[in-house]
């Protein structure tokens, strides 16, 4: 048999596989690690509510300041008792933006990443909540931090100011 048709459709047969449907229960689970502490002063909260499906959501962005870098940490708490489904359109299921005080981009968490074009959910029980964190290394100078979880039906926009001595 030629080799190299077998090698096509194992690697079609693959690539099928992995970015084919999945059921809910064995989506991936999104960043899970625990937030960072932050300063009074940079730390907000929103709800996020959908009547129709009588879901609320809360979410709280904190900034942690230290000496060589910044740590962001939002997290997303169902507050409601009704269960959440987060979708998302594809793999990226956040993103993380630093702009200067002239408003300019300086750093992007999603910047030169891949991600997978399939659809994800994340489930949220009442009482249960997801934590994004990553950091940055700083120059010095004011800036804002844009946190976004990126799902399609329940999206949350966090802003924070911070600076950089």
């Amino acid at each position: 048999m030629n080799t190299r048709l077998i090698i096509s459709l194992l690697c079609a047969g693959a690539l099928a596989f992995a970015c084919g449907p999945r059921s809910h229960s064995e989506a991936p689970a999104l960043a899970t690690t625990q937030p960072v502490q932050a300063p009074a002063a940079a730390t907000r909260t929103h709800r996020v509510t959908s009547k129709k499906a009588g879901v609320e959501l809360a979410s709280h962005l904190a900034v942690d300041v230290r000496p060589r870098e910044v740590r962001f940490a939002l997290d997303v708490t169902n507050v409601g008792k009704k269960h959440a489904e987060l979708d998302f359109p594809n793999g990226q299921a956040y993103d993380i933006v630093v702009v200067d005080s002239a408003g300019r981009e300086v750093w992007r968490w999603a910047e030169g990443r891949m991600f997978t074009q399939s659809m994800q959910n994340k489930q949220l029980g009442g009482g249960e909540s997801m934590q994004i964190a990553e950091s940055w290394t700083p120059a010095a100078g004011h800036y804002t931090v844009i946190a976004t979880l990126k799902s399609s039906n329940y999206p949350v926009e966090e802003r924070a100011d911070f600076v950089v001595r």
